[in-house]
Parts: C-alpha cells; sequence; structure tokens
C-alpha cells in the first residue's frame, strides 16, 4: 500500500512557524521527488516547494522564498516543510505529493499525495 501522511499542521500566529511532516509506507522516498502543494478555499492549488529525490535540488514558489525551507531524511522516509514567518496568505490544506522521479516541479507529475494537514495563520 502506498500512502503519504503529513502531520504538523496547526494555528499560528502571524510571523510564528510550523515544521510539517510527510511520511512514506508503502514505498521507499529514495527515488521520488518530494512536493509540498496548498490549497486555500476558493483558490487553485499551488506548488509551494519541491525536492529532488537526492536532497540536492530545491525549487520554492515565489511567495514562500526566504521563509519556507524543503528537507528530506531518507532513513527516516519523511520529507519535512520548515515554515517560518508565516503569514495569514500561507493558511491553507498543505499537501505532500511524490514522483518516481530525480528532478521536482511544482505543478505537474506527482503520482501520490496525501490526505492533507491544515495550517492556520491567524492572530
Amino acid at each position: 500500500q502506498l500512502q503519504l501522511v503529513e502531520s504538523g499542521g496547526g494555528l499560528v500566529q502571524p510571523g510564528g512557524s510550523l515544521r510539517l511532516s510527510c511520511a512514506a509506507s508503502g514505498f521507499s522516498l529514495d527515488y521520488y521527488a518530494i512536493g509540498w502543494f496548498r490549497q486555500a478555499p476558493g483558490k487553485e492549488r499551488e506548488g509551494v516547494s519541491c525536492i529532488s529525490s537526492s536532497g540536492g535540488r530545491t525549487n520554492y514558489a515565489d511567495s514562500v522564498k526566504g521563509r519556507f525551507t524543503i528537507s528530506r531524511d531518507n532513513a527516516k522516509n519523511t520529507v519535512y516543510l520548515q515554515m517560518n514567518s508565516l503569514k495569514p496568505e500561507d493558511t491553507a490544506i498543505y499537501y505532500c505529493a511524490a514522483v518516481r522521479s530525480i528532478f521536482c516541479m511544482l505543478s505537474t507529475g506527482y503520482n501520490y499525495w496525501g490526505q492533507g494537514t491544515q495550517v492556520t495563520v491567524s492572530s
């Protein structure tokens, strides 16, 4: 069974931080690029960040550059998204996704998706 499970979401103040986790089961993440996506009510899903299978390359949406950091620990079969300096506009359901690829993209090609975790940034 191939599964991705996100965790770590919650309610934080503007300027606060959260670390999201994406844990894989049923397959190893060693050969998969991983992306983080988010979707706010009434808006299209958007790519936030992605990381290559080796962890050597990363990509970020302009809206989160300098604030978010993606990383992976293949030994733990887990990918993380560290979110700092959070803004209300970061409020969304965050999803992780995987594709068997060396490289990552923020928009297309992901085969496996998690159920999402809610991030709410509010004062």
